[in-house]
This record gives C-alpha cells, sequence and structure tokens, in this order.
C-alpha cells in the first residue's frame, strides 16, 4: 500500500554519510533573526493524503499548505506545498471566574478523513477545541429576479420577467468556518486531542483529565479518565498526552509525567481509572539523579500506522513499546546523550522541561524527532542506524543534499564534528510530521516550516 521507506540508502560507505538521499524543497516564514512571539510555530500536522499541510502558531492562526497538482507529476518538483488558507482559529479570552487571561496559541492540530469536497480539522488552544470546515468555492450566481448583482434588493413591482438565475466561474476562493466549538469542559491546559478510528468521537486530554466528545454534539462530553487526586497536595503526576489507537476504536493509551503510559480499555467501564495495562521500564540505578524523574516524563506518544507499537518521547531518548509487551520497551533510540552531562545548565534555563514530539513514516520502518540547534534525527527501525541533519537556512536551495552532522561530546573534536559547548539551545525542533504517503516532511524551526524530501535522480 505503501512506497517502500527505508534510510540505507542514506549511508553509502561507513563512514562517508555524503551520499545521503534528504534534501531541501522549502522553506516557509520570515528570515527576520527579531521573531514575533505570536509567529512562533506551536503544531504541525498532514492530512490523511498528505496533500494538505496545516501549522499552527502562538497567535492563534492556522496556516494550510497545499500540494500543488502539477508538481505530483513532475517528480523533481514533488513536494511543492503553497498556501492555501489562513485563518485565526482562536482568539485571546479572559475568564473572569478565574482570573485567568487563556492564551490564543495553537496547541494541537487533527486532521478528520475527508469524506465530501470539503476538508475538516480539529484545532484546540489551552481551553476550546474547535471543528472547522475548509471549502472550496470558484463558482458564483448570477440573474437574481429580486437581486441586483451588488446584493440589492429590487422593488418587486419592477420586475417584469422572470430570469433563471446561473453559476458564472469566478478566482478560486477559500473559505474556513467554525462548524462546531466545544468549551468549558477543562479546567486545566488541554495537552492533546485524537480522533477515534470510529470517526464520530474524540477525546481531549488536559493535566488531570480526558474526555470523550462526539463531533456533532457541543454541549457535553463525557469524562473517561480522573487521576485529580481528593486533595492536591497528594498530586504525583499529570497527564502529559492521550492518543486513540489506530483501528481499535475502544482503546487508547495516555502517558504521565512518571514515564508510565497507560493503555485503556472503554469496553471495562465508563469511567477508565483503571488501566488494562501499564508500560513502564524500570530505572537504571546507575543513572539516578536529581534530574531523573524530569527527565523520564513523557513529552509525546504515537501509536504505529499498524496499531501493533507505539512510540513515546523522552527528554533525552525515544522508545518503541510493543503492545502485547508492557515490562520494557522493544527499542530504545538515543536522541541526545550527549546532553547528559549538561542537565544542569539545561535545568537552569528551563530547557529541560522542553517537550519534543515524535512521528513514524508511512509504513513504520523508520522515526523521526526534534533537537536542538535546530537538529533533527532519524532512526531507521530494520537497519538499527541513525542520522542527525540540520534545518538551515544555508542549505535553502532547492534540491540541495542535507550534509549529516555530527557532534562531539568530549575529547578531540574532528573537522566536520559540532562541539556540544557550540549548541544553541534556542533553536529546537519540538514539532515534526512525516507525509503519510511518501518521503516528504515538515520540521518546525521557531517561525520557519521546513519542508524536505528524498532525492529523486
Amino acid at each position: 500500500m505503501f512506497p517502500k521507506f527505508s534510510l540505507r540508502s542514506m549511508f553509502h560507505g561507513a563512514g562517508g554519510g555524503n551520499d545521503i538521499q534528504w534534501c531541501f524543497s522549502q522553506v516557509k516564514g520570515a528570515v527576520d533573526d527579531d521573531v514575533a512571539e505570536a509567529d512562533i510555530i506551536s503544531t504541525v500536522e498532514f492530512n490523511h493524503s498528505g496533500e494538505l499541510l496545516a501549522t499552527g502558531d502562538k497567535g492563534g492562526r492556522v496556516v494550510i499548505f497545499q500540494q500543488e497538482q502539477e508538481n505530483k507529476i513532475q517528480s523533481h518538483s514533488r513536494g511543492e506545498y503553497n498556501v492555501y488558507s489562513t485563518f485565526q482559529s482562536h482568539e485571546p479570552e479572559f475568564d473572569y471566574l478565574k482570573s485567568l487571561e487563556i492564551e490564543e496559541k495553537i496547541n494541537k492540530i487533527r486532521w478528520l478523513p475527508q469524506k465530501n469536497a470539503a476538508q475538516f480539522l480539529l484545532s484546540t488552544n489551552d481551553k476550546t477545541i474547535k471543528l472547522w470546515k475548509i471549502s472550496e468555492r470558484d463558482k458564483r450566481p448570477e440573474g437574481y429576479n429580486l437581486k441586483e448583482e451588488d446584493g440589492r434588493y429590487r422593488d418587486p413591482t419592477t420586475v417584469t420577467t422572470l430570469r433563471v438565475p446561473v453559476f458564472r466561474p469566478m478566482d478560486l476562493m477559500v473559505e474556513a468556518s467554525p462548524r462546531r466549538i466545544f468549551a468549558n469542559a477543562h479546567t486545566y491546559h488541554i495537552n492533546s486531542i485524537s480522533i477515534n478510528s470510529d470517526y464520530e468521537t474524540y477525546l481531549s486530554a488536559d493535566d488531570l483529565r480526558i474526555n470523550l466528545w462526539h463531533l456533532e454534539i457541543t454541549d457535553r462530553s463525557f469524562n473517561i479518565v480522573d487521576i485529580k487526586p481528593a486533595n492536591m497536595e497528594e498530586l504525583t503526576e499529570v497527564i502529559t498526552a492521550a492518543e486513540f489507537h489506530p483501528n481499535s476504536c475502544n482503546t487508547f493509551v495516555y502517558s504521565s509525567s512518571k514515564g508510565t503510559i497507560r493503555l485503556c480499555d472503554m469496553r471495562a467501564s465508563a469511567l477508565c481509572d483503571r488501566h488494562s495495562k501499564l508500560f513502564e521500564e524500570p530505572e537504571d540505578p546507575s543513572n539516578r539523579s536529581f534530574f531523573s524523574e524530569i527527565i523520564s516524563s513523557i513529552s509525546d506518544v504515537k501509536f504505529s500506522h499498524s496499531g501493533r507499537y507505539m512510540m513515546t518521547r523522552d527528554y533525552l531518548s525515544v522508545k518503541i513499546w510493543d503492545l502485547n509487551m508492557e515490562n520494557r520497551p522493544v527499542e530504545t533510540y538515543q536522541v541526545h546523550e550527549y546532553l547528559r552531562s549538561k542537565l544542569c545548565s539545561l535545568y537552569e534555563n528551563d530547557c529541560i522541561f522542553d517537550k519534543f514530539e515524535c512521528c513514524w513514516n508511512g509504513c513504520d520502518s523508520v522515526v523521526m524527532t526534534g533537537s536542538y540547534n535546530n537538529f533533527f534525527r532519524m532512526f531507521d527501525r530494520n537497519t538499527k542506524r541513525d542520522i542527525t541533519l540540520e534545518a538551515s537556512r544555508e542549505n535553502n536551495k532547492p534540491r540541495t543534499v542535507l550534509k549529516p552532522r555530527k557532534v562531539c561530546a568530549s575529547g578531540k573534536r574532528k573537522k566536520d564534528e559540532i562541539s556540544v559547548d557550540s549548541l544553541d539551545f534556542n533553536k529546537k525542533i519540538l514539532h515534526t510530521a512525516w507525509h503519510p504517503k511518501e518521503n516528504i516532511i515538515a520540521v518546525a524551526t521557531t517561525n520557519n516550516l521546513y519542508i524536505f524530501q528524498d532525492k529523486v535522480n
């Protein structure tokens, strides 16, 4: 069903790595060093076909890019995305009861599968989820009997002949309209939304609760997980991410700040406070430190497309879990182990609390996640090889092949290596997305969106 994905072709020669197959395609966003807070990208998501790519930012805007039709035929320019629609999804609000400002920042975007000519997506800020309809209009009606062309109504007594209104071609207009607003259900900040495989319901998760919604019903939701203790002083963990299983509509998982993942079955009980499975890796006592609990907190959880595995991202690593084995992950990939010696300074500058996301390729053979210095990492699950690439404007000529980057943790630095002390922790890639059917990836760096594709000869 999917084309074969592999990083094997990226590593020609044991130490060379210069024949890497990923190359630059596009970059979106302003070049300015002085970045406005509102322009910082906060989420990136391809739709189910990969034809549309949506980004949300801290200013509450959603920008949708569309893959150009003609470029699907010209293989060398495959992956050319242009702006399709831009709209203001959320506005800043104020909770008068709690005297709290509610930011307009878009936390997550999730696409619904396309069922007709229009597209639908869910977007959420900290408190309110909205269902948006994105539709096209390229014709307009003309020849009304009771209306002038400019919209003014005519006096019916002046109408002497009847006309049949007709549709005339017009310039394509893309309209975004909010169809549903799901509000007032979360006391704490929403960190996840996930659409169920029945395509009728979805979940939303905040720090302490998970709610189940029907897409047609806005005035009520069902609370399916509640970990809030009677006494908040007894609180030991919070929910960090949640996702529905891609095939089994009764199953979902949620991760915690303690590094555990709980799998729940909604058939067992209405309130899923008791999990069906608990995925947790015993901590290595030799690595125990003051920062252990912070770096074990899971920032993202994603099911594989097949539904057999799930991937979790903590501060230093990516772990792949088999749903049939709870006691340890089947694969562990170190993202930036060289930062372990820098945890103290990362704690002081708050970087240790950064929430990195992760994603699968179309056939679950490669996983990708971000790092600092605008680096992002890929791990080939079959060959066990990994690669570090950089999203940089220095390589912004189309089809420029990306060179692998290496970080020197200690000792003598080789010519092409970067010292861990010279990494820029203000430049970070938190949000990444992989086209569901092709080797096209989208990587967000602060206010820029980079699109890369595998090199086509």
